[in-house]
């Protein structure tokens, strides 16, 4: 059966073109002219994805998005903006009232096609069945302010736009910079955990704590409250979040910060997959170098560890240098974009979903893409066993 697609626009000729050109694909197409039409197909018709204008006279596309959100029979259809607004903050208003992507007027037939392609993909991954066990991702940063969190947070929204289930933690208590990037001024999710006894922690108490941001991408928060940085908690307790977040994500992702502790040491353990982020410089290089070698020291898995180089100056070192010096190949290298950070940040969205074509964006889709698989192959290779 094809997936059904409703079409919202106010211009006749719009809706004519996009219908046709789907219909092209093989789609099934339906049409609203107007906002609350558009609301009463949705509810009655559920669509698997709804191509949505902006500007209409009845009620503006935003407001249409936003009641689609809020209903429980319709928030799960994604939703595409389409509109002839270009300026960065309609871009931020139609990901703030919930779109799942946006495209501006006039666009090329084939991008419409592959935008459409890879959102109800997306949606059909969210319903394939999963292994039983959950696969990890620990990021770790050689040192501090090499882009850790930046890195960790779009990896886990590039794997919800490639259609997988991920959940995203962060275990650095009074630091927790990613909720500020998400747009959460206030949270106690990881602290509120982590203050339990190790036999208390259960997935029904870690979901009670989990923020879900408008991108679908749910995330254990920790505060930039220093208070929370005097929370003293157990290995045990550490571990028991680790196993219980397996079960939630597929897979689970963690911002382990930088440095190596005790606690560490031990969560490093958990992950079946390591990212270690390096800026390509002699002192980070150094510290990463021993870093590995603890790593390799501690654990039985083979290639396991995976170093990104985050490029921040004209001045590195070549990345050819970078593989000799540590005595690994690059998994990849993320261009810095300093301003796109910026406006995701204001705009509390992950880079990769404000600007999916963005050099930087597709770098870590592509990173996302290549760990995704192998962590699949690893999926499978256990159901088999």
């Amino acid at each position: 059966m094809s997936e059904r697609i409703l079409i919202v626009d106010d211009d006749l000729d719009s809706l004519k073109l996009i219908g046709l050109m789907l219909q092209r694909h093989g789609y099934e197409v339906m049409a609203a002219n107007a906002g609350a039409q558009a609301l009463t197909k949705a509810a009655s018709d559920h669509p698997d994805l709804i191509i949505l204008d902006v500007m209409m006279p009845d009620m503006d596309g935003y407001e249409v998005c936003r009641r689609l959100r809020g209903n429980q029979n319709t928030r799960a259809i994604p939703i595409i903006m389409f509109t002839a607004k270009t300026l960065v903050d309609d871009k931020v208003a139609g990901f703030e009232a919930g779109a799942d992507d946006y495209l501006t007027k006039p666009t090329h037939p084939a991008e419409l096609a592959s935008r459409v392609k890879a959102i109800l993909a997306r949606s059909a991954g969210k319903r394939r069945p999963e292994p039983s066990r959950g696969m990890t991702i620990g990021v770790l940063g050689a040192k501090g302010g090499v882009g850790t969190t930046t890195l960790a947070l779009n990896a886990a929204a590039a794997l919800v736009m490639a259609g997988e289930n991920p959940v995203i933690a962060d275990f650095r208590l009074g630091s927790g910079s990613m909720s500020l990037m998400l747009g959460v001024d206030h949270t106690s999710g990881m602290a509120n955990v982590l203050s339990k006894a190790a036999n208390e922690i259960q997935p029904a108490l870690i979901e009670k704590e989990l923020l879900t941001h408008s991108s679908t991408l749910r995330a254990l928060l920790s505060s930039t409250n220093p208070q929370e940085s005097q929370i003293k908690y157990s290995v045990e307790t550490a571990v028991a979040v680790v196993n219980n977040l397996r079960t939630l994500g597929r897979p689970a992702i963690f911002d382990l910060g930088s440095g190596y502790s005790s606690i560490l040491s031990r969560l490093q353990l958990e992950m079946d997959q390591i990212i270690l982020v390096v800026d390509p410089y002699h002192i980070t290089l150094a510290m990463a170098r021993e870093l590995i070698q603890e790593l390799e020291n501690a654990s039985t898995v083979a290639n396991r560890i995976h170093i990104v180089v985050v490029n921040r100056s004209p001045f590195n070192v070549p990345w050819n240098e970078v593989e000799n010096f540590i005595g690994r190949e690059l998994r990849a290298i993320i261009s810095d974009a300093p301003e796109l950070v910026y406006q995701a940040t204001r705009a509390a969205v992950p880079m990769v979903n404000l600007q999916p074509t963005a050099i930087v964006s597709t770098q870590i889709i592509k990173l996302t893409e290549d760990l995704n698989t192998r962590i699949r192959t690893m999926a499978g290779s256990q159901l088999m066993t």
